[in-house]
């Protein structure tokens, strides 16, 4: 289990594929100072955000949507006495729904 945030893991390919931010914040169309700043954890990144990322940086879109995903439900409930309670919860009302919405033919 990594306990690497999703920014640091970028900042870390990033710089695995010797790229600099400014190049990546061309190639992804965003302001090289928003890049930073997602990268340090100072500015919430978005789901399409990242898929463009994996792509420029050929890593797994699902391993970082993975960590893009912790890091939204740990930002929720870090701070929360039942915040592991909530999330077993949680997982079983997922599993659930999953289930229900293949029985119904709803696939995503």
């Amino acid at each position: 289990m990594s306990t690497e945030t999703i920014g640091e893991k970028l900042r870390h390919l990033r710089e695995e594929n010797g790229l600099p931010l400014r190049k990546v914040a061309a190639i992804i169309d965003i302001d090289v100072a928003v890049l930073s700043k997602m990268e340090r954890g100072e500015r919430k990144l978005s789901k399409e955000v990242v898929l463009k990322l994996a792509d420029t940086y050929n890593y797994s879109q699902e391993d970082l949507l993975i960590s893009y995903l912790t890091d939204k439900i740990l930002y929720e409930i870090q701070n929360e006495d039942l915040g592991e309670k909530a999330l077993k919860v949680a997982e079983k009302r997922v599993k659930y729904v999953r289930e229900l919405n293949l029985k119904q033919g709803k696939h995503k």
